[in-house]
């Protein structure tokens, strides 16, 4: 007798691949468009970028060794520093989304990926306006 081949769940999961860095670069612009309107606007000329992994530079001045611990990153001059006086070639406000680091988290959890991505967009956005972590939380539960 020949083996039974069934047909659930898997089948749907046997062609697929792990979302590109374009998936989470939609991901991430879906997570900002949902978030509340006044919560955004004060956000500015954020940038919003993925990679697969922070550079090592980046891992180095935070006194990290495993790439896969460090989902997001926000990078620039936040709220609750002194911002009044920009100089010269300053770098705009940006936060970096870590593909792999992200998929790596998603798998060990239940949340879906839309929900892992906006949870470190919103977390790294609220480091931006000095939130604490509550903050960031009621913010978050705001969003559909």
């Amino acid at each position: 007798m020949g083996s039974v081949i069934r047909r659930g769940p898997s089948q749907r999961w046997r062609d697929a691949q792990s979302p590109d860095l374009a998936v989470f670069q939609d991901l991430a612009a879906e997570a900002f468009e949902a978030l509340p309107e006044e919560f955004r606007a004060l956000c500015g000329a954020i940038e919003i970028r993925v990679a697969d992994f922070a550079e090592d530079e980046v891992l180095d001045s935070l006194g990290m060794e495993d790439p896969f611990l460090l989902m997001g990153l926000f990078e620039g001059v936040g709220m609750a520093q002194d911002a009044s006086t920009p100089f010269t070639g300053q770098m705009p406000n940006r936060i970096w989304l870590y593909r792999r680091a992200i998929l790596d988290y998603w798998a060990d959890h239940d949340d879906t990926l839309g929900e892992v991505v906006a949870h470190v967009l919103v977390h790294e956005i609220g480091h931006h306006f000095g939130l604490s972590d509550d903050d960031m939380e009621a913010i978050e539960a705001r969003a559909p």
